[in-house]
């Protein structure tokens, strides 16, 4: 398996060398190239082989999010580039989450991410998977749950990922029980495992058994994929 090819877009000389340092030491991942403002960036972008793409928010000449829908005009035109986008900012507003999904970017990340988590999001993200910060995550499911409640023609489509024909299949043949629909509702509502044992008047040790099935019906990789692939198949709302 070829190295995941990476570029760092960040006008803070202190973050984007921390994070090539970090990133030039993990196995299959290298750093081909490095831009500090929106045009360089973007310049970048359409001219270098990239799988995962570093972008700051906030950077100088244009910012993140007119970077990443300029990206994907010029993507759109040339369906061999197959660069996949992660935001990598200090922002977890509401609304430079949603311009920052609405604009094009696969995945989101806060700067204080820990290493084995940015690890994880560039891999995922590489693979196609979207990889949802934590601390973002309820942004995103609200805006989800808000969307689904309103009239078709009033609804905003951010695309995090669909439920796959392949994915439907599997949850066909294994359908979701009450019990876990019950575990994957307050999921869905931020609960921790702790939380949930003591709603549902079970042990943390069952809860953990309930996730653990709920993973493999959704084919989710965590429990943010899991809430937004039950929001998405309509077994929650």
């Amino acid at each position: 398996m070829s190295d995941i090819r990476v570029v760092l877009i960040e006008d803070h000389d202190v973050v984007r060398i921390g994070l090539r340092t970090v990133l030039q030491i993990q196995a299959g991942i290298q750093v081909v190239g490095e831009a500090v403002n929106g045009p360089q960036g973007l310049n970048l972008l359409q001219n270098t082989e990239v799988d995962v793409a570093l972008v700051d928010i906030g950077l100088p000449g244009f910012d993140g999010i007119e970077l990443v829908q300029q990206f994907r005009k010029f993507q759109s035109a040339s369906p061999e580039v197959k660069t996949k986008v992660i935001m990598l900012t200090m922002l977890s507003s509401e609304e430079m989450v949603l311009a920052a999904f609405a604009a094009g970017a696969d995945s989101y990340c806060i700067k204080d991410v820990g290493i084995e988590q940015l690890i994880e999001a560039i891999r995922m993200t590489y693979t196609g998977n979207a990889w949802i910060d934590p601390a973002i995550a309820s942004i995103v499911l609200r805006q989800m749950r808000s969307s689904m409640s309103q009239p078709t023609s009033q609804k905003q489509t951010i695309e995090i990922r669909s439920l796959e024909p392949e994915y439907e299949q599997v949850l066909a043949s294994d359908p979701v029980t009450d019990r876990e629909r019950e575990v994957l509702e307050l999921m869905v509502a931020g609960c921790t495992n702790v939380a949930i044992a003591e709603r549902l008047y079970i042990t943390v040790g069952t809860v953990k058994t309930h996730v653990r099935n709920i993973l493999a019906k959704l084919c989710a990789d965590d429990r943010t994929e899991a809430a937004v692939r039950a929001l998405r198949s309509g077994i929650i709302s």
